[in-house]
């Protein structure tokens, strides 16, 4: 089991930051490239460019929440939600899949 974890590729965890620009304000999030890379599926598959995406993700938070505290933390949050839902390829990762509705 070990070696499924142990022998992930060190890219994966290297730490990479973008800059975005969240209500006019550039700001610099710093995460592993495997969460980037899944932040970009889960635009793409929003039809939204990463930036975008995360802006819109950010918004919607100070909305529902009034306060958004870590966000990186959040981002790595939704990553993982979007993973356990499953990626359904025929649209938004937001949509619940047939299975999990009959559960």
């Amino acid at each position: 089991m070990c070696r499924i974890y142990a022998g992930t590729d060190p890219r994966d965890y290297e730490p990479v930051t973008r800059s975005v620009r969240l209500h006019g304000a550039v700001t610099s999030i710093r995460l592993e490239a495997r969460f980037w890379a899944i932040l970009d599926e889960m635009a793409a598959g929003e039809g939204l460019t990463t930036p975008k995406f995360i802006a819109t993700l950010h918004d919607e938070v100070l909305e529902l929440s009034g306060d958004v505290r870590n966000f990186a933390s959040l981002l790595r949050v939704a990553c993982a939600t979007y993973l356990s839902r499953g990626r359904d390829a025929h649209g938004p990762a937001t949509r619940a899949r047939p299975e999990a509705e009959a559960a």
